[in-house]
């Protein structure tokens, strides 16, 4: 997701512009002229590149991908790519792997299949070892090399995001702009944010090249070392604004792609980020009308009035937090980030009542419990980079705000999802409005894109955090097949244990047949 949040997925239970194509489709710096043709001298050398895959180790960036990544199926290997695609000759950034090899005879093999699990942030290579796992013996698992790749700045690649220390991170140095009313930056510590990130990250450079044109590039660099003509892709929210970048700018190289949970690649940030908050705040709802069923609901049986008790319970925490047996704050920002993240699912719904039960009685583990999850943080106390990645990335990807219009934003944020609204006032400002680098996205994207095979996109009719009207609109935008999905739920194909999704996405993979108009699946 983009809104200053990443997400939980569901094995728990989110300078100049780059060149790209130009408007008459001629091939630029880093494209190929047809699928695995010629491709500019200066970059032949990460083209053309050998990749060595051998053990894991070394690659995981959280506790439970540690374990995950010790079997002996999952091989790893780094990709050099130019950290700048304008200066090929410069400094370079190298993409960490995972590959999962195909469990079928060899003459059935199609290729590689990459995916990606969203963010921006999250490791893509614990997601293959994910979907490996979750699928089992599947034609998907027995004809497709799974690969998994982690962007730009992301978990194992290196150089690596990094923008606080894990003693900073532990005491909520870092938060989001949202967080009005219970953390509000000044312009002193968005210009620190800045140079911190420059300073830990490897440079300024380093920041002014992890957005999505740039990753894109890099999936073509993969997808031509990996020996495929064209490219076969599944990405899942943030992952489907790779895919529509990545079509807009290679369409010639698209075999197939899957994009589920998606982003509407029409909407600008503001609009985005207030149709992303409104879904939040009708899971809320849900989710409140599912407890006030039970006459013990920490949000009383009323469940017109949640939102205001939640918020009587949750505002104590901005002046006092709570403090755990083992002596760890749950601030405001912790609890609320708790509460987001289980409310990507309705599976989560328990989840969440349990922490607010527990937040009424003075305690807050599981709240805590699932922002550790969130913010990827070890058992030693030491935390992944996916949060200092999403707002790096974002950065580069979303519009800038003034002050002026980051309040107004925000004000606006809590009209459409009061349970959020601290009732205080609103002072924000835009993290990356000290980023030297201007935003390299631009929006619209992915428009009037010229010989693009059929694509598929997933979208699930009541998800909290991409609504279904973006998937609607991403399918219309890239003259997709739209899979329906009737359901409450963050992303669903291949990790989402439904049948009836992973049937019609395993017949387009591997036959690329489309479904028919109007295919419906039941979660």
């Amino acid at each position: 997701m983009l809104a200053h949040k990443t997400h939980v997925r569901s094995s728990l239970m989110i300078g100049t512009v780059i060149v790209v194509l130009s408007a008459c489709g001629q091939p630029t710096l880093g494209q190929s002229s047809k699928p695995g043709g010629e491709v500019p001298a200066e970059l032949e050398r990460f083209y053309h590149q050998k990749l060595t895959f051998g053990s894991c180790e070394g690659y995981a960036t959280t506790d439970a991908d540690a374990k995950t990544f010790a079997n002996d199926t999952f091989k790893c290997a780094r990709l050099e790519v130019p950290l700048d695609y304008q200066n090929p000759r410069g400094r370079t950034a190298q993409i960490a792997l995972l590959r999962v090899p195909a469990k079928g005879k060899p003459s059935k093999r199609i290729g590689s299949l990459l995916v990606n699990p969203g963010g921006p942030g999250f490791p893509g290579t614990s997601h293959a070892a994910l979907v490996a796992t979750e699928l089992g013996e599947h034609p998907i698992t027995e004809r497709f090399d799974l690969i998994g790749f982690d962007p730009r700045g992301v978990g194992a690649s290196t150089p690596t995001l990094d923008c606080f220390t894990d003693a900073e991170r532990e005491a909520d140095k870092l938060v989001n702009s949202l967080n009005s009313g219970g953390k509000d930056y000044t312009d002193d510590e968005t210009r620190q944010l800045y140079q911190k990130c420059a300073e830990r990250s490897g440079g300024e450079d380093v920041l002014a090249h992890v957005g999505t044109r740039d990753v894109v590039r890099d999936m073509d660099v993969l997808r031509a070392v990996l020996g495929d003509d064209k490219l076969s892709f599944i990405g899942q929210s943030y992952g489907t604004r790779l895919g529509a970048v990545y079509a807009e700018t290679f369409p010639q190289n698209v075999r197939a792609m899957v994009l589920d949970a998606a982003l509407d690649p029409t909407l600008g940030t503001t609009e985005r980020r207030l149709v992303l908050f409104a879904g939040f705040q009708r899971a809320f709802n849900n989710m409140a009308a599912f407890c006030a069923k039970s006459p013990d609901c920490p949000l009383g049986t009323d469940p017109t009035q949640a939102a205001a008790v939640f918020q009587q319970l949750m505002q104590p925490l901005i002046d006092k937090p709570i403090t755990t047996a083992d002596g760890r704050k749950v601030t405001y920002t912790t609890a609320i980030d708790g509460v987001l993240a289980a409310l990507y699912s309705e599976a989560g719904w328990r989840a969440v009542i349990l922490g607010i039960t527990e937040l009424k009685a003075g305690r807050g583990d599981t709240l805590l419990f699932l922002r550790n999850l969130l913010s990827q943080r070890r058992a030693d106390g030491s935390y992944g980079n996916g949060y200092e990645s999403l707002v790096a990335i974002n950065c580069l990807d979303e519009e800038r705000n003034t002050p002026e219009q980051e309040t107004t934003m925000t004000r606006d944020v809590f009209k459409v999802a009061p349970f959020l609204d601290t009732g205080r006032p609103v002072n924000a400002r835009d993290l990356c409005e000290h980023w030297r680098v201007k935003p390299t996205l631009g929006y619209p994207y992915a428009q009037n894109i010229k010989g693009l095979p059929k694509t598929l996109v997933v979208s699930v009719t009541r998800d909290p955090a991409t609504p279904h009207t973006g998937g609607i609109s991403l399918a219309k935008t890239l003259g997709a097949s739209l899979l329906t999905v009737e359901g409450e739920q963050h992303g669903v194909a291949l990790t989402g244990g439904n049948a009836c999704v992973n049937d019609i996405v395993a017949d387009y993979l591997i036959d690329l047949k489309i479904p028919a108009d109007g295919a419906r699946c039941v979660l």
